[in-house]
């Protein structure tokens, strides 16, 4: 039991990884794609420099590896410059006169032939090289080519005998390869795991190939080669993710190797275009037609012809459906854009009466600021003339009962001057009568006391009066009182002022002096003031608070 919850939980650790990977593989092909001219141009770059090298050549030992290596680079890329090349390979073979070089020549020949579907050609030339004499280090490239060439037969003939011949000769020559190669070479391990899924052995395929994958570092062609063929062992059991998987590491490795011929990216379209991704599906399989074009690969313009027109039809299908969609949804957003024009402007109607409205209620609002402005002017003035009415009306009552005593103490005064003047009379004293009937000690007394209680009550009601008015003076003309004086002339008038008699006629009769005398006394202290000549009087009212 406890193996198997290990088995499920790493093969559902496997699932999430693959799951993970999928998608960065996908982007990396697709980038390696999208760079593609980069490789190509490299490749491209490394055959012409080879090509100078051939012109510049010397000796034809010189010309003869020259050639191998431009037979190396034009393999896979482009099928007719290899058949040239290797046919120049054979006649600088045949001028040194080396059999080994010219065996190696026919093999060249031979092997790009069967890639072209020349498998007839091919095998005539195979036919010339004499085994008997065949070197060591060729005989892995003698058994390659013969199984590479049947193999292609069995895969293309339509004759079930004769397939079961050509796979039986591509067994016997697999089996032959197995035997001249390094177990730890990779074309060991390839060949060995093609054997093995043959022979319905994929899961050894697949074992043997990931473990060398983990093992050793590859040539990115050699790469390219053993994940295509870790997909076959992979799709013989069924398993579509790694099967996918591998095909995406054979065809980055195959795009970064800078090659036109190639199976790993075509059979990836099959797969995709089954999962529904037909974009890609579509234009991986039409870079492969391209490719194989371009290279004159026949066997894989067959492979992907074959394939080819169903997934265009699917594609085109699918195009018309998206565009027929797109039509829809253009018609749809038309028709949305028309409501939305419509309900922009309704939007905007609807704003302008807003607008409209918001300048009414801004008018509104400052009128009534306004109003309220005025009405607390109005409350304030209203205050203002309460307060002076309260005052006026504290001050009438102090000033009504000290009038009320005045008047009281007057009568008694009189009725006493009465009595003495009658006393006078009555014992005839008639000089000493007319005597204090001609006197005015008797009304400067009275003055001097009447003036004397004003102070004293007005002092009581401002008892800082005197400061404050000096406060209203510049300092040199500031007013100073004589000792035990409470208030003198300029004084009395300004307070007679703040008491609300402001007429200067009823000023001077109040103090006894002349009209001119009130004015002028009025003016020097204008103009004695430290404030606003024209507001000085207006300051003095406001001088001093009632006690209550």
């Amino acid at each position: 039991m406890k193996k198997f919850l290990i088995s499920l939980f790493l093969l559902f650790f496997a699932i999430v990884s693959m799951a993970d990977e999928m998608p960065m593989l996908l982007s990396e092909l697709d980038k390696a794609i999208k760079e593609r001219p980069l490789y190509i141009k490299k490749r491209l770059e490394y055959l012409e420099r080879l090509n100078k090298m051939l012109d510049n050549s010397e000796t034809n030992e010189q010309r003869y590896h020259i050639l191998g290596e431009l037979y190396s680079g034009y393999s896979s890329f482009n099928a007719d410059s290899s058949l040239h090349v290797a046919r120049a390979i054979y006649e600088v073979a045949q001028r040194i006169q080396n059999e080994d070089y010219q065996i190696n020549a026919l093999m060249n020949m031979a092997e790009i032939s069967g890639v072209a579907g020349m498998f007839k050609e091919s095998l005539d030339l195979m036919k010339k090289v004499n085994r008997e004499r065949l070197p060591d280090y060729l005989r892995p490239y003698y058994y390659h080519v013969y199984r590479t060439v049947y193999g292609n037969m069995a895969d293309y003939t339509v004759s079930v005998a004769q397939k079961g011949q050509y796979n039986r000769l591509t067994d016997s020559y697999r089996d032959s390869i197995l035997l001249v190669n390094n177990q730890e070479s990779v074309t060991y391990q390839i060949v060995k795991a093609d054997r093995y899924n043959v022979h319905g052995q994929c899961k050894e395929a697949i074992a043997m190939l990931e473990d060398y994958t983990r093992r050793h570092k590859m040539e990115v062609h050699d790469e390219a080669i053993l994940y295509y063929t870790l997909s076959n062992s992979y799709s013989l059991i069924g398993d579509k993710e790694n099967q996918k998987r591998c095909l995406l590491l054979s065809a980055i490795a195959d795009m970064k190797s800078g090659v036109r011929e190639y199976a790993s990216l075509r059979e990836l379209a099959v797969l995709l275009y089954q999962e529904g991704d037909l974009d890609r599906a579509y234009s991986y399989l039409k870079l492969c037609m391209e490719d194989a074009a371009m290279c004159n690969a026949r066997l894989r313009i067959i492979e992907t012809l074959k394939i080819f027109p169903v997934i265009n039809e699917a594609y085109h299908l699918e195009k018309a459906r998206r565009q027929h969609k797109l039509q829809i949804m253009f018609i749809c957003i038309c028709i949305l854009s028309f409501i939305l024009l419509g309900g922009v402007y309704y939007m905007y109607c609807q704003m302008k009466r807003l607008a409209v409205a918001r300048r009414q209620v801004i008018d509104a609002n400052r009128k009534l600021q306004d109003l309220n402005n005025d009405l607390c002017l109005s409350n304030a003035k209203l205050k203002e003339l309460n307060h002076a009415l309260s005052e006026n009306t504290y001050l009438k009552e102090i000033y009504i009962g000290r009038y009320l005593d005045q008047c009281s103490t007057y009568i008694e005064k009189l009725d006493e001057y009465r009595k003495s003047l009658a006393k006078l009379a009555a014992v005839g004293k008639v000089e000493e009568l007319y005597h204090q009937l001609k006197s005015s000690r008797l009304v400067d007394k009275e003055l001097k006391d009447f003036y004397a209680s004003f102070d004293d009550t007005f002092l009581l009601l401002f008892p800082t009066f005197v400061d404050d008015f000096n406060k209203l003076l510049i300092e040199s003309e500031k007013v100073h009182l004589k000792p035990n004086e409470r208030l003198n002339t300029e004084l009395r008038i300004f307070a007679l002022i703040r008491l609300g008699i402001t007429d200067s006629v009823k000023i001077a009769q109040f103090l006894r002096y002349s009209v001119t005398t009130i004015y002028n006394y009025r003016t020097k202290a204008r103009n004695k003031a430290a404030c606003n000549r024209d507001e000085f009087e207006k300051y003095v009212m406001q001088i001093g608070s009632l006690e209550q």
